[in-house]
């Protein structure tokens, strides 16, 4: 999971003086994409939006979750980690080294230190390791990064323990690596489960277009119409990550769904779609 701010327009503000009426609210992306683990499950991504960045919103929408969450380091998350009674979380949190690369990619990029490139060439191995095991099995990949990303995770985060008696206690770059240390467990849950990504670009890809649309549409009229592009987001994003052409298949939609049969709405779900003529000769 992942989210994004967007302007929302708040009548309300404006009639009271407060600037130009606008407010800030929130978009969350979650999605499911097991094919680089050769998973059976289909793509699939739902966009949510709330009014503001509370986690009451997310501790909402993940109610019923289990499993493994794979999301950024936003503290509105940590109670979904916490254990229940039986001293089991019902989410396990797994963390995104891409940004920890990030957070060392800035200070390098501003700096030159040596330090964060050796961070940078350190993760960079994890990510050569992995692309050799895209679209591998769960237990392919589990194998692989036991033996060769275990190594280099352990060393990575012993050279952080190092590091951190080296350099200002206040730096950016100190600030990175007691990021990662602070998050050790987190960091390193894809080296024990195949299914797990190194990181949660997906769900970062999946926000692109709001942010690509922030700057076309500059905000929604109101809280309803966020919602409703989150649904909209929901239906386009989730067709495309199953190979659609959304327009084509949305068009298909809304032309036949008044008289398709509600005991069959699953066939009109975007890993189970056909257009409609290829529909009629298959069942021909």
């Amino acid at each position: 999971m992942d989210d994004t701010p967007i302007r929302v327009l708040d009548r309300s503000l404006r009639d009271k003086g407060l600037g130009k009426g606008v407010r800030q609210g929130r978009i969350w992306a979650y999605v499911r994409d097991q094919r680089p683990w050769a998973g059976t499950a289909p793509p699939g991504a739902v966009y949510r939006f709330a009014p503001n960045w509370k986690e009451e919103h997310v501790l909402s929408h993940l109610a019923d979750a289990r499993g493994i969450l794979q999301a950024a380091g936003y503290k509105g998350y940590a109670k979904l980690y916490v254990p229940e009674p039986n001293g089991v979380p019902r989410l396990r949190e797994a963390a995104c080294w891409a940004h920890l690369r990030r957070d060392f990619h800035d200070f390098w990029t501003s700096t030159k230190s040596e330090i964060a490139r050796e961070a940078l060439d350190r993760i960079g191995k994890l990510y050569d390791i992995e692309r050799d095991i895209n679209g591998q099995p769960a237990e392919v990949r589990h194998a692989a990064r036991q033996k060769l990303s275990q190594p280099k995770v352990t060393a990575f985060f012993a050279c952080s323990e190092q590091q951190l008696l080296r350099i200002p206690g206040k730096s950016d770059l100190a600030k990175a690596f007691r990021y990662g240390l602070s998050r050790q467990e987190a960091f390193s849950l894809f080296l024990n489960d195949g299914r797990v990504a190194i990181d949660n670009n997906p769900a970062e890809r999946a926000l692109r277009p709001i942010g690509i649309g922030r700057k076309n549409w500059l905000f929604a009229g109101a809280d309803t119409g966020a919602e409703t592009l989150a649904r909209a987001m929901t239906i386009i994003e989730t067709a495309k990550l199953n190979g659609l052409d959304p327009q084509a298949y949305l068009a298909d939609i809304l032309d036949r769904i008044q008289d398709h049969k509600v005991n069959r709405l699953d066939e009109l779900l975007p890993w189970n779609w056909a257009p409609l003529n290829a529909a009629h000769s298959e069942a021909a």
